[in-house]
């Protein structure tokens, strides 16, 4: 398995991959409700966007977008449910975390869905401190040592 940057030749099978994880947890998806989804390159050029490939299938993703001058946020992590728990989306948060340090940011940001605890617990796995819920959402920070 590699982590890589997204490239145009991934748009169609990452879109999938995000919105079958969606699904699983929303049941059925309006792709209308996710247009950044439609151009991922575009979307997320101003971040960094990655994607966890084996065999040349997309496995996992995941992004970086700045928040501020000293913070970045992540979105889109997503990791095939028939593979999870086997290391791939800890891979991409530490390629993103490498990301975040090398851009120069202090901290990184996060929401999932409260009701998510599979993700609330992997991301407090890692390091991410909850800091308050919001309208369903729990939130995250992570201070990054320089």
């Amino acid at each position: 398995m590699i982590i890589r940057p997204f490239t145009p030749s991934d748009q169609h099978a990452t879109k999938q991959l995000i919105l079958d994880g969606l699904a699983e947890y929303w049941g059925e998806i309006d792709p209308t409700l996710n247009p950044d989804l439609n151009q991922i390159e575009d979307s997320y050029r101003e971040g960094y966007f990655v994607v966890a490939e084996k065999n040349g299938v997309i496995i996992g993703c995941g992004a970086l977008i700045p928040k501020d001058d000293q913070s970045g946020q992540i979105v889109r992590m997503s990791v095939d449910s028939k593979i999870r728990r086997a290391g791939i989306g800890r891979k991409i948060l530490d390629e993103l975390v490498r990301y975040a340090i090398t851009t120069g940011f202090t901290s990184i940001i996060l929401e999932t869905t409260i009701t998510w605890e599979d993700a609330i617990a992997f991301y407090k796995s890692y390091g991410f401190q909850p800091t308050y819920e919001k309208d369903g959402d729990q939130y995250f920070v992570y201070h990054l040592n320089k």
